[in-house]
């Protein structure tokens, strides 16, 4: 559907793997962090020494109707506004628009961008107070483009991937953009780029597999990564990446297989929300939180409806989940805010 990875694209890639093989001893890095992991999961010493549990749990405190229902929608924060864009509507057809859910300004969801053409399977996240949307999907294949989309809802083109690439997902660190695994049409990708606006992207780490569709989402200076499809089968693996060291590994395992589900942080904790395994009617309503530094992992509600390819996002004390899919193929147009 889209065309093979670039010359460009395999020397970051190569370049990716070179950064995570150890000098020493020659063992990966997912190896070792998957060993710390299992170790930590099952010592009681470690366990009665850890730090008292916070209450996790999630209710739903508000609600609120979509333009048009959407699946896929990317979701991120920028300039005080929670913005989606991007997305599939009920007919299975990419769209084009920005819609800010809440937020400054925003009593009732409404489109205020539109993006230079219909996608779905974007990354989004927010530096500042611009939206950046990375790669998708198309009927005719797809993108490379990265455009930032600012406050006023021009769009514009700032970048491009290595290849063209969809089914990925995006996070920011403090000013920078992180790009998490994807896929090019015929390859899935193991890579996590770094993106600030005006520089050249660059490989900060690559995954212990190639990934698509997980749940990201950045916690205090880190990366998590929940599930996701190695385009065989659905992943169990919560994975942390340090960007700063380059450091990756496998903290914990969720308690079955996920894809298509939606990552979103709020008040330290990384939670993942609905999802399905390999099947398409597979749907989950569980919302599980992670700790990002111990990996435990605890049920924190539920949604209102067993739901894949949501969209989730957190502004201030609310997570925010939109759109997604159920069982019988519909597509939603709820947006529900979760609190504590």
């Amino acid at each position: 559907m889209t065309p093979s990875p670039s010359g460009t694209f395999a020397a970051l890639a190569a370049a990716a793997t070179v950064a995570l093989c150890g000098c020493g001893s020659g063992a990966p890095a997912s190896t070792s962090g998957r060993t710390d992991a299992t170790r930590s999961a099952t010592n009681p010493r470690s366990q009665a020494t850890a730090r008292p549990a916070q209450p996790v749990a999630l209710h739903v405190v508000a609600r609120r109707t979509l333009p048009a229902p959407v699946q896929l929608p990317g979701v991120a924060l920028a300039g005080g506004r929670l913005l989606a864009a991007a997305g599939l509507d009920a007919a299975d057809t990419s769209v084009a628009g920005v819609v800010a859910v809440a937020g400054t300004g925003i009593a009732t969801p409404r489109q205020v961008g539109t993006l230079p053409s219909a996608i779905h399977d974007v990354g989004t996240t927010g530096i500042g107070s611009s939206l950046y949307v990375f790669g998708g999907g198309s009927a005719s294949g797809a993108t490379d483009a990265i455009t930032a989309t600012d406050a006023s809802g021009r769009t514009r083109l700032v970048g491009h991937l290595p290849a063209p690439s969809s089914d990925l997902e995006a996070a920011t660190i403090g000013t920078t953009a992180y790009v998490i695994g994807g896929y090019t049409g015929t390859v899935p990708l193991r890579s996590v780029l770094a993106f600030v606006p005006g520089q050249p992207l660059r490989v900060v780490a690559a995954l212990p597999h190639p990934l698509r569709y997980a749940a990201v989402a950045a916690v205090g200076g880190a990366l998590l990564i929940a599930g996701g499809t190695d385009d065989v089968h659905a992943r169990s693996e919560v994975i942390r990446v340090e960007p700063a060291s380059g450091r990756v590994r496998v903290i914990a395992h969720l308690p079955q297989p996920l894809e298509h589900a939606a990552g979103a942080a709020l008040g330290g904790t990384f939670y993942v929300l609905g999802g399905r395994g390999d099947t398409t009617t597979s749907q989950r309503r569980t919302i599980l939180a992670v700790d990002p530094v111990s990996g435990r992992i605890r049920r924190a509600g539920a949604l209102p409806l067993a739901l894949s390819d949501l969209g989730a996002g957190t502004l201030g004390s609310r997570l925010w989940v939109l759109g997604g899919r159920d069982a019988s193929g519909g597509v939603h147009d709820q947006a529900w805010a979760l609190a504590r």
